[in-house]
């Protein structure tokens, strides 16, 4: 994969760098800024170096036409008080003022180009429309730097087609992250441990399917671990349940077994009849799940089970909570395995999206893992085994 070093002098020359800065919003106030820090790095060593940096995101959700919620103009403040030096923000993305503030850029400034998902061809299907805004963006700048790890997963104008368009690289934090999942998918130091949590063991199946028999242990906790509960036979009352998954399940758990995989699942859960945060709760074992309650975390008994399982691991790999830790009544099992995991003497990699988002809301200090990854659904797909072709196209 080619790396910044690939490009040669920068210096007075216009870099594209496609960031992730897809981050919550009150209003206009981030309420968490962890990808705009994570993508400081690449930026502040591009201003150093003395390029013409110009930024290019998206912000949630807007429907391919500009809307005020959406704007990136909240993220252009954070960065210009993270890296310390005015950031200029354009008001569209490839028109006239981002043309004129890219134009108006001088040796180590930075500008920020309006939320690309304004524009419809962002995301269409259609080559030549993608084709056509990349061929816009390409003429602001003279390299394409691709950053923003938690899109690569995606065939989009501002993630592929500019890069084919561009003598091309990889950022730092993409980098970063390639590097930390090569380590654990080819070449995990042993015992290798993978921690899955989450709401639905569909949105896993992949990864159990490609990690099964590269493992060693496999420790289930969240609302999935109910369908493999119950596809040993357990009562699971209304917790969350997918029926149609139950046959694959079964599957996995024979699966493991004839290859020597350890899946450890909860033995007692933390249940309630309604997810609150004033909700009343209980700690049952899992054999005795009653009919009107959910589990809505695991119990103190699977945290030790589950921490006496990470004890002696030298990779450990985690996607995904233990319970809904949004709300305090259900956030214990979630905080005790990242502790957990915090004291594996070992390469520990945390999977983007509900598991980065829970390290920060729970104040986990962040460096006591070895990575955490900016990418929910790219960490997942590499987790897969897929191919993302936001990393493809920056191939030797």
């Amino acid at each position: 994969m080619r790396t910044i070093e690939r490009l040669g002098d920068l210096r007075g020359r216009r870099v594209l760098v496609r960031s992730d800065l897809n981050v919550p919003l009150d209003g206009d106030t981030i309420t968490d800024d962890g990808r705009v820090r994570a993508s400081v790095p690449t930026l502040r060593e591009l201003a150093e170096a003395g390029a013409r940096v110009v930024v290019m995101a998206h912000l949630g959700r807007p429907k391919g036409a500009p809307e005020p919620a959406y704007s990136l103009a909240p993220v252009a403040r954070r960065l210009s008080e993270l890296l310390d030096i005015d950031v200029a923000m354009a008001t569209d993305t490839t028109g006239q003022s981002a043309r004129e503030i890219v134009a108006g850029l001088a040796a180590g400034q930075v500008a920020v180009l309006e939320n690309v998902r304004f524009d419809p061809r962002e995301t269409s299907k259609d080559d030549n429309e993608r084709g056509a805004m990349a061929d816009e963006l390409a003429t602001l700048g003279d390299y394409f730097i691709s950053d923003g790890f938690g899109v690569v997963h995606r065939k989009q104008a501002s993630v592929y087609d500019v890069a084919e368009r561009l003598p091309s690289a990889a950022g730092r934090l993409v980098e970063a992250e390639v590097d930390a999942f090569h380590e654990v998918l080819v070449t995990p130091q042993r015992p290798y441990t993978v921690v899955l949590g989450g709401s639905k063991v569909s949105d896993k199946l992949g990864v159990i399917d490609h990690l099964l028999e590269k493992v060693d242990r496999l420790l289930i906790g969240g609302g999935m671990a109910f369908t493999f509960l119950a596809a040993r036979g357990f009562e699971v009352g209304g917790s969350l349940l997918e029926r149609d998954q139950l046959d694959t399940v079964r599957g996995y758990l024979e699966r493991a077994a004839k290859s020597g995989v350890e899946i450890v699942l909860p033995v007692d859960v933390v249940v309630a009849a309604d997810v609150d945060e004033n909700a009343e709760t209980s700690v049952v074992d899992v054999s005795a799940i009653p009919n009107d309650q959910k589990g809505l975390d695991i119990g103190p008994a699977t945290v030790d089970l589950f921490r006496g399982k990470l004890a002696d691991a030298a990779t450990v790999v985690w996607n995904g909570p233990m319970g809904v830790f949004e709300l305090t009544p259900f956030s214990s099992g979630t905080r005790e395995v990242a502790v957990a995991i915090t004291k594996v003497d070992g390469t520990t990699v945390v999977g983007g999206g509900d598991s980065a988002a829970a390290v920060r809301a729970l104040g986990l200090e962040e460096s006591a893992f070895t990575h955490i990854s900016t990418g929910g659904g790219a960490s997942l797909e590499l987790l897969e085994g897929k191919t993302l072709p936001g990393l493809a196209v920056l191939e030797e």
